[in-house]
């Protein structure tokens, strides 16, 4: 028995705790320090403040927004009205699901109604997996700058080189599409982002 401990159990529990450490205190803490000095506002949550100072939200997370003069994110099956961050999750209605049928159409309704009838881009109507994606495409902000410029009284080209200011192209060039952040956009649009 004494030779069986001495053996494999004690060279196993060195090394558990060996691990342990390494795995679960070192390496951890070194990722954390480097994203604090390299990366420090995406490693904090990427947090958007205003130019007086106050925090308005993640730039990684999606807010919702009715009013006819700010631009529209995708719809959100997170929680009953969305965008809760407590129930971050996708609907995972198959598309002959009535519910879906409905919830389409009723956003196709809404989207004519305050953009008029030209061809609606999809992510306004559809929602993304985690209910929370902070990006529309360029094509659906270009859907919505007549009804935004109209609401705020601005011309579509001066509302056009806002969108321009926020449209993230493809990471390195050519992974994803290009999007624009609908938190940043709204919030340069009232004046209230600090550049």
């Amino acid at each position: 028995m004494r030779t069986f401990l001495r053996a494999q159990l004690w060279p196993a529990i060195a090394l558990l705790l060996a691990l342990t450490v390494i795995t679960g205190l070192a390496y951890p803490a070194a990722v954390t320090a480097i994203a604090q000095v390299v990366f420090p506002s995406q490693a904090n949550g990427s947090f958007v403040t205003t130019a007086d100072g106050r925090t308005i939200g993640s730039s990684l997370i999606g807010q919702a927004f009715s009013d006819p003069k700010y631009f529209w994110s995708r719809p959100s099956a997170a929680g009953k009205d969305g965008y809760d961050a407590n129930a971050s999750a996708g609907s995972n209605l198959g598309p002959t699901s009535q519910a879906l049928i409905d919830r389409i159409s009723s956003e196709v309704d809404q989207l004519k109604q305050a953009n008029g009838d030209k061809p609606i881009p999809v992510d306004l109507v559809t929602t993304s997996a985690s209910g929370f994606d902070p990006h529309i495409s360029p094509a659906a902000a270009e859907y919505q700058v007549a009804r935004v410029a109209q609401a705020r009284s601005m011309s579509e080209a001066d509302v056009r080189a806002v969108v321009a200011r926020h449209t993230e192209g493809s990471l390195f060039g050519f992974l994803g599409e290009p999007s624009v952040n609908v938190l940043l956009l709204n919030l340069d649009l009232d004046g209230l982002l600090a550049h």
